[in-house]
């Protein structure tokens, strides 16, 4: 295990951040880590980070102790905050070249390896531009490109699109997956959960401190699929065709949402055409008929509402 986690508590006081936290990441893998707002992701990081203490329990990067072996741990990692931080009057080339110092890379390796972030982060049009006149999605950038420059194995992502446009967060994304592909490891929170699961390997749902689960984005979603949903929609007297449907055998419930027939089938029902045969047989005009999706952000709601046990 590349990160692991025993008993990983933090309190506050009587506030409980996190509660005997069991986590376990392999090397390579894209792991996003998903919770509502105080669940506990941003501490768990932190910690991670090696910017908090735990107040019990243990965390392990590479097999280093976070704690005690905190200087060993710090080359192997990379943090990016959902905040870019200081040093806005800075050049982005002198930006880069000063933490790169900071690494004790100099001369002609830190002037290539300045030159290999700029470019995989797509900013080297930007290398003598000031960091205060860039665009939050560029500061982004820029935050993973400083922590790129000590070739770290494990990538830390407190939220990183947290407040992008929809074109900067795909720039994101993508960078993202381009580093997967070069073998780092990353943990990454996010609230933006449809692309998570275009992103990451394998998800954890974090509640009140306490990981609900962690498993492959698949195996969520077929934990919280219970049965089959439709969503129908016909051109009129929607209130007779959800009686009808009512009636139906195979059909547990029919709800009506904004003009829609919301039709949850019973477990054992996989084959819908004769639910449209039906309809047209008597007379109702369909104007779309589809199976309900299950994504990431329906696993989540479910989970975290405690409607999956």
């Amino acid at each position: 295990m590349i990160v692991q986690t025993v008993n990983l508590t933090k309190r506050y006081g009587k506030l409980v951040a996190l509660n005997n936290l069991h986590l376990n990441i392999e090397e390579g893998e894209c792991f996003g880590y998903i919770g509502p707002n105080g669940a506990g992701k941003t501490t768990t990081i932190r910690i991670l980070a090696t910017l908090l203490q735990p107040t019990w329990g243990e965390a392990r990067i590479c097999g280093h102790v976070i704690g005690y072996e905190s200087r060993k741990i710090r080359p192997l990692i990379g943090y990016v905050p959902d905040f870019f931080g200081a040093y806005e009057d800075m050049a982005v080339q002198e930006y880069l070249e000063f933490f790169a110092s900071a690494y004790a890379i100099t001369g002609q390796q830190r002037t290539r390896v300045v030159g290999d972030v700029l470019e995989l982060t797509d900013l080297v049009y930007k290398r003598d531009a000031l960091v205060d006149s860039l665009s939050r999605g560029m500061k982004q950038r820029l935050s993973i490109a400083r922590v790129l420059l000590h070739d770290p194995k494990v990538l830390l992502l407190d939220e990183p699109a947290s407040g992008l446009d929809p074109r900067a967060r795909i720039e994101i994304r993508e960078l993202l997956k381009e580093l997967h592909r070069m073998g780092k490891t990353i943990i990454i929170s996010s609230h933006i959960l449809h692309e998570l699961a275009e992103l990451c390997t394998t998800v954890g749902i974090i509640e009140k401190g306490e990981l609900k689960l962690k498993e492959p984005i698949a195996e969520i979603i077929r934990r919280v699929k219970t049965g089959t949903k439709l969503l129908i929609r016909v051109t009129e007297q929607v209130d007779l065709a959800a009686l009808l449907l009512q009636r139906t055998r195979g059909i547990r419930s029919v709800d009506q949402q904004n003009g829609q027939l919301i039709v949850d089938l019973e477990k054992q029902t996989h084959d819908f055409s004769s639910i449209a045969r039906l309809l047209l047989d008597n007379n109702f005009k369909i104007n779309e008929i589809k199976e309900e999706e299950v994504n990431l952000e329906t696993a989540f709601m479910r989970l975290t509402k405690g409607i999956v046990q």
